[in-house]
């Protein structure tokens, strides 16, 4: 029996975890920039612009783990100018439940969205 070809396989989008458990940490890695909003998520495996991603995501303070299946939307690469953290942002897609996360973010965040302090992305 013969293996199929990878180009005759579905690629099945990378799943990440990701816990954040403080503010601080929160205002680091969201992404406003993004219209329906992201995450930037560390991490050293290589990832392309556009490639599907299925996010696990948990808040400060909550319990909930939030699904997000989003797009790689912005890359980090190891020895990114200003000592940014290598890694890549996730753009929430358009839809109700991204909505409800980027609301639920935006409250944790609070004040710290109008801060001009640096983040992971811009």
């Amino acid at each position: 029996m013969s293996t199929p070809a990878a180009s005759d396989q579905v690629a099945r989008p990378a799943v990440i975890q990701l816990a954040i458990r403080e503010k601080g940490a929160l205002y680091a890695a969201y992404i406003p920039l993004f219209a329906e909003g992201g995450i930037f998520v560390p991490t050293a495996r290589e990832y392309h612009l556009g490639m599907d991603v299925y996010l696990l995501l948990t808040l400060p303070d909550d319990p909930q783990r939030y699904p997000v299946a989003g797009k790689v939307a912005w890359i980090t690469p190891a020895g990114a100018s200003g000592g940014r953290t290598q890694g890549i942002g996730i753009s929430f897609p358009a839809d109700d439940k991204s909505r409800q996360l980027k609301s639920r973010i935006e409250t944790i965040l609070g004040a710290h969205l109008a801060s001009d302090r640096s983040n992971q992305t811009v």
